[in-house]
């Protein structure tokens, strides 16, 4: 079995944190590339910063922060968020990311995943799905903005996966911010499709969440935010408690 990982993801609004309840009512969280730090020396395993207003805005990525993150901190980082083109896609990499996730502008357009996985590797491409009831959406960052698409979540994984795409973070919108647990039936399904890596993300609100969907799906990682940014969760005390239980965790 694969090490399972542990991901922090840093939703940034106006060059800080921010974090809501399905994707509304956001709160300042603190200052990004000082928590990135933070996250790094815990031990997480890797991170996702996501401008979530990029997409909303129709603008590029912050480059800035990505470089100021990427001389921080000595782990994988994926940048999410703004990402329109494959010259955008280079100059993150080139600031110090690692992947690069793109959601909205696959949805517009799809063609993008082939040419980035053509430039950069499929390992270098993720893609982000917020999902509800079975049905992505794009443009989440912004409520007012928000659109159902015509695609399944299923169908859109494997079209995704088909083009080049290396992994997919699944978001589930309802369980987003409501620390009640992760999706268990959505990742299970999308996971069980794919044969690509999948990322659980939304609701994870105590340890025995990250357990319940490490064991009863088949995701390969666990990403999480307002319980790591109030220290609700512990990311040492969170992977000791995971091997315990007999899970492959890098401590």
């Amino acid at each position: 079995m694969l090490t399972k990982r542990i991901i922090p993801c840093l939703d940034i609004k106006d060059n800080r944190i921010t974090k809501g309840v399905q994707f509304k009512d956001h709160k300042d969280m603190g200052d990004p590339v000082e928590r990135a730090r933070f996250y790094y020396e815990q031990c997480a395993d890797e991170l996702v910063l996501y401008d979530i207003m990029a997409s909303p805005q129709k603008r590029g990525p912050n480059f800035s922060l990505i470089e100021r993150v990427g001389k921080r901190i000595f782990i994988p980082f994926a940048i999410a968020g703004g990402v329109r083109s494959v010259e955008d896609a280079r100059r993150a990499l080139n600031a110090g990311a690692d992947k690069v996730s793109i959601n909205t502008p696959a949805l517009e357009n799809p063609d993008l995943i082939n040419k980035l996985a053509e430039n950069f590797g499929s390992q270098c491409v993720v893609i982000g799905i917020d999902v509800k009831d079975g049905w992505v959406y794009k443009n989440t960052g912004s409520a007012r903005e928000t659109q159902k698409t015509k695609w399944s979540v299923i169908d859109w994984a494997k079209e995704v996966e088909r083009r080049g795409a290396g992994e997919i973070v699944l978001n589930t919108m309802q369980t987003d911010g409501m620390r009640a647990g992760y999706d268990i039936k959505t990742c299970r399904s999308v996971a069980k499709s794919a044969r690509i890596p999948v990322i659980a993300s939304g609701g994870a609100g105590t340890r025995e969440h990250f357990l319940d969907v490490f064991t009863k799906t088949e995701v390969s990682g666990a990403l999480a935010a307002t319980v790591f940014h109030t220290n609700a969760i512990k990311i040492p005390s969170l992977k000791k408690y995971l091997q315990k239980c007999g899970l492959p965790i890098r401590i």
